[in-house]
């Protein structure tokens, strides 16, 4: 991690400040409906710190934290933390309830899997060679001890964005009751409606539109907003579209999954678990939101 891009930037307009800041390799921003500037900065700087905190301690791409300490532990088990502890029962209970789809064992996948808009797909053989070192039950966790089959590794990238939505929002909430929205590139947490106008306004970035199409928006008073589905990562293939979503059963996407899925709900880390799931759901994804009876948008190429 680079500490010289822990920058802010910060603009005033129409009475909110927004503090604008990169981390976990998207755009984030902070918005606060106040003239207080001193204020404004402190709640973005809090929210910042927790979202580099977060990147710093459960990024795959670190040599120094427990995500490394786990994936080279070679077969051995590890002792973890209370806040790992934490997401792993999280993403246990995911497991569960999406019946095996939701693993987050199936990063490995992401070896052979560039979803740049090409039509390059993987050799089956190849696939194949990668399923054997994919699946939760293989995974023994009883908190705090985990141990994992050599070879294999956990990434939290499915639910650590929403997590660090959640977690800043909660420490933005003991600094002021002011309306703030935080934003870590499009996981979204409103903390309450603001005062000058009946809520937030988000935008759906619109996919498979027609050019005289207005995109879909959602009004949020309060709660956290998550999207799954990326109009830049997908593959072609036989003439068809190849979403990136994977299955980690099979190896390969899943089969007629939405272009993006939205999702409405108390927090961000339920939505974006709700979200990913109807992904995984492929065709039923509709049926699936409507039997949990949360607000959500959902668009298909």
């Amino acid at each position: 991690m680079n500490e010289a891009l822990h920058t802010i930037a910060y603009k005033t307009s129409q009475g909110f400040v927004t503090g604008h800041f990169t981390a976990m390799a998207g755009p984030c921003e902070v918005i606060i409906e106040t003239s207080d500037q001193e204020l404004a900065e402190k709640v973005t700087q809090t929210v910042a710190d927790e979202a580099w905190r977060i990147e710093s301690t459960f990024s795959r791409y670190r040599t120094d934290n427990i995500i490394y300490r786990i994936n080279n532990a070679d077969g051995d088990p590890v002792e973890v933390d209370a806040e790992t502890a934490r997401l792993l029962d999280f993403a246990d209970l995911c497991f569960e309830v999406s019946d095996g789809m939701f693993d987050i064992t199936s990063g490995v996948l992401g070896k052979i899997w560039k979803f740049d808009g090409s039509s390059n797909v993987p050799y089956q053989n190849d696939i194949d060679k990668l399923l054997p070192k994919i699946g939760w039950q293989k995974v023994s966790w009883t908190n705090p001890r985990l141990q994992m089959p050599a070879g294999m590794a956990l990434d939290f990238g499915g639910i650590g964005k929403e997590y660090a939505v959640d977690s800043a929002a909660q420490l933005a909430r003991q600094i002021t009751e002011l309306p703030i929205l935080i934003n870590f590139g499009g996981d979204i947490v409103a903390t309450a409606p603001p005062v000058s106008r009946e809520h937030w306004l988000i935008g759906i970035e619109p996919l498979a539109l027609g050019q005289n199409t207005v995109p879909p928006q959602v009004a949020l008073k309060h709660g956290g907003v998550a999207t799954s589905g990326d109009s830049k990562r997908y593959l072609l293939h036989n003439n068809k579209v190849l979403s990136h979503v994977l299955n980690p059963k099979t190896g390969w996407p899943v089969a007629d999954a939405p272009a993006s899925v939205t999702v409405l709900a108390s927090n961000c880390t339920q939505a974006g678990m709700l979200s990913t799931l109807a992904m995984l759901q492929g065709k039923e994804a509709e049926t699936f939101l409507q039997s949990q009876e949360v607000e959500h948008w959902i668009q298909r190429r």
